[in-house]
């Protein structure tokens, strides 16, 4: 009987060495995920099928097999011609922001540019917020696209599309792209509606096999809309009833997203093609649907650069413009984020900036949504406290904003969590806005946020029980993989 468990084991870990080494992954991937196969025989690799496999370069790289070139070139002509016109903008940048600017044309080989002069509205409620949605939706003359990560078969969601089948009967061009993990309980016969009245409905890089290619991971995490190539929206909320705070579970739900009329609807409209060809093979969109915002009509005064980052690209542009955020950070950084699971490159920078007398805040929820990711948030909120950041536990209802205020100066709003997974695992999509009025906007949305928080002490972690503390502990292990 010992030589069989001895056999057991042995093969056990030759065949997790294999599993985990066979595809290329960071160190801390690859111990987290040693430590699930090895400890875990059989459930482990039942576990790693579903949650650790990677997506096939074939279908990872579909962007590079379709006409993202052509959308490119497009946007780059573009470009050039506005360049011609002089004074577009008027807008003399701190050196601060033209990092920011730099940083990101160099990641993304120049596709990032500048948009200027766009008018920006923010949201932090949800009913607010879709009664404006909606209402643009009907009066969409030309097309409405759509992608979101959740896009559920409840009330709101019936009712969402509803407004989408309207128009479609009356000849729009609607496209919609949703996750089905993120949606799950969305089935496609959701969407036959929508289908049978001309328009489109498909699951983020859809497989021919659900179950055999079912992954946790690579899911798509953007929350883009764009009304007639003119009108944008991009931040944090879905579409379903909790996102209206109509959950018995999460209660309240406090969240960010903008409305944006101004020429980064462009970079948002190029995303969502190239989204889409990427996931319908059979009827792409053409570049000619690139609607390109008429510089005359411009009536705001905010910079952006609408920033996209995925597991199809190693340059992690979200996360890197989230760490140069924090090292321009002078006076303050205040950051909202309801999950907290920082890989080290961040937490340096965290702590460099605290240990520099920065007034460093993160705000998390006090709610759990996923047990493991709650507990790792929990393990690493005490870590930052310890070395001076200040750690908010929100308590009005459940807290899923994701943005970064600068000094007031700089913010960031969109879909990209403090977390491995948004760093590496999701395509994510976030507007970085160079705009003193906006972030000061966020920041005193903030503040009033921060009366339904709780500041955190080193002597409230230091009472918690051992038990909460190993669960924490034991989270933090499979930090890389949450």
């Amino acid at each position: 009987m010992a030589q069989i468990f001895e056999l057991i084991v042995l093969v056990n870990a030759t065949l997790a060495l294999i599993t985990v080494f066979r595809q290329p992954r960071d160190i801390a991937a690859t111990w987290a995920w040693m430590l699930v196969l090895v400890f875990l025989p059989v459930i482990g690799f039942l576990i790693y099928a579903f949650a650790g496999r990677k997506l096939p370069k074939k279908r990872l790289f579909r962007y590079q097999d379709q006409n993202i070139s052509a959308i490119q070139k497009s946007i780059h002509d573009h470009l050039e011609r506005i360049d011609e016109e002089p004074g577009v903008s008027g807008h003399v940048h701190s050196w601060s922001v033209r990092t920011m600017m730099q940083l990101f044309k160099s990641l993304s080989g120049g596709v990032t540019f500048l948009a200027e002069n766009n008018d920006v509205e923010i949201f932090v409620n949800g009913n607010n917020l879709f009664d404006k949605m909606l209402a643009d939706i009907d009066a969409a003359q030309d097309s409405i696209h759509m992608e979101f990560y959740t896009f559920y078969d409840d009330a709101f969601g019936r009712q969402m599309l509803e407004h989408l089948v309207a128009k479609a009967r009356h000849g729009v061009d609607v496209h919609v792209i949703y996750d089905s993990l993120g949606s799950f309980g969305t089935t496609a016969h959701f969407f036959k509606p929508l289908r049978k009245a001309g328009g489109r409905a498909e699951p983020f890089l859809k497989t021919h096999s659900p179950i055999l290619d079912f992954r946790l991971n690579f899911r798509d995490h953007r929350k883009i809309v764009v009304i007639d190539g003119r009108i944008g929206y991009i931040g944090g909320y879905n579409i379903g009833d909790q996102y209206l705070g109509r959950s018995p579970k999460f209660g309240p739900w406090r969240d960010t997203h903008l409305r944006i009329l101004g020429p980064a609807v462009m970079q948002l409209q190029a995303q969502f093609i190239l989204d889409w060809n990427a996931t319908d093979l059979k009827h792409p969109l053409a570049e000619d649907n690139l609607a390109f915002f008429d510089e005359t009509d411009n009536t705001g005064s905010t910079d952006m650069q609408i920033v996209s980052s995925g597991p199809d690209s190693d340059e992690q542009q979200i996360k890197m413009g989230y760490i140069r955020l924090i090292q321009l950070a002078k006076q303050s950084c205040w950051i909202q984020t309801p999950y907290l699971i920082p890989d080290d490159s961040m937490i340096d920078a965290l702590r460099i900036a605290a240990s520099a007398g920065i007034d460093v805040r993160i705000m998390v929820p006090d709610m759990p949504d996923h047990p493991f990711v709650y507990r790792a948030t929990q393990y690493y909120a005490q870590q930052l406290t310890d070395v001076g950041v200040k750690v908010y536990y929100y308590q009005e209802g459940f807290l899923h904003a994701k943005t970064v205020v600068v000094d007031g100066e700089i913010a960031s709003v969109g879909s990209a969590n403090f977390d491995f997974r948004s760093f590496k695992l999701n395509f994510e999509i976030n507007a970085f806005l160079y705009d003193q009025d906006l972030a000061q906007q966020l920041a005193k949305q903030y503040q009033v946020d921060m009366a339904s928080a709780t500041l955190q002490t080193p002597a409230m972690f230091e009472q918690q029980s051992w038990w909460l503390k190993f669960k924490q502990q034991f989270s933090r292990l499979l930090s890389p993989i949450l």
